[in-house]
């Protein structure tokens, strides 16, 4: 093994140690597509990747190509949808996105653990929708991953533990959830109601917990402070 290889190793291990699951399908918006050596990481150990229509393009630049491309193929390249035209299952439905039609084709098929990368950047108002729709994915059985260039954003429910490291700043925010505790964060949360009361708090050690009745978004970053 060189060099090169023995980082990337190191780096996986690392990250894994707070990664709440092994996904079993990657799915890949049409956002910024990721440089940060995580999502990559999970991308190409990914056994089947899904992109949402425009996202094939910045996959294939980057090298690599989908197993299957859902979408209402508005911003998929000509070129691409000529390539990869037996990959490409059409859905016009305009009340969803993208991102959650590939999602709703995963679960009819019985695939239950999904990370999205591309998700995020580029519009905003995307960004905000694609990060909502964590929870909708959660109602409906999934266990899912956001991953950014900097953090994951994971959707959760009741009392949940998190792996963590001290310094690791950590993001909560309530959709509706009572009785919110935790423990292992520097600052105690609350049953705030505005997103930004739960954000910039602080793992200080090597795992937190929250306690509540009802859903929350969790946000963690990659890095410590």
């Amino acid at each position: 093994m060189d060099k090169t290889d023995n980082t990337q190793e190191k780096l996986e291990k690392k990250y894994a140690s707070f990664l709440p699951f092994v996904p079993e399908t990657v799915v890949v918006g049409n956002g910024e597509f990721p440089v940060h050596p995580l999502p990559l990481s999970v991308l190409d150990k990914a056994t089947f990747v899904v992109c949402c229509d425009g996202g094939t393009n910045a996959l294939v630049a980057s090298g690599r190509v989908p197993d299957l491309i859902v979408g209402d193929g508005d911003s998929l390249s000509e070129e691409n949808r000529s390539r990869f035209q037996s990959r490409l299952y059409v859905n016009p439905d305009q009340e969803t996105n993208d991102q959650t039609k590939a999602v709703s084709w995963l679960a009819a098929r019985g695939i239950r653990r999904l990370a999205l990368l591309a998700a995020t950047g580029k519009r905003e108002d995307h960004t905000l929708g694609n990060i909502s729709l964590l929870l909708e994915y959660q109602r409906m059985g999934l266990e899912v991953v956001l991953l950014t260039d900097y953090g994951y954003f994971l959707p959760a429910e009741g009392n949940r533990g998190f792996a963590g490291f001290p310094g690791q700043q950590v993001s909560v925010f309530n959709f509706g959830a009572t009785c919110l505790k935790s423990r292992g964060l520097r600052y105690p949360i609350y049953d705030f109601t505005a997103w930004w009361q739960g954000t910039l708090n602080e793992v200080t050690g090597a795992s937190f917990s929250i306690s509540a009745e009802g859903a929350y978004l969790v946000y963690g970053t990659y890095e410590p402070k």
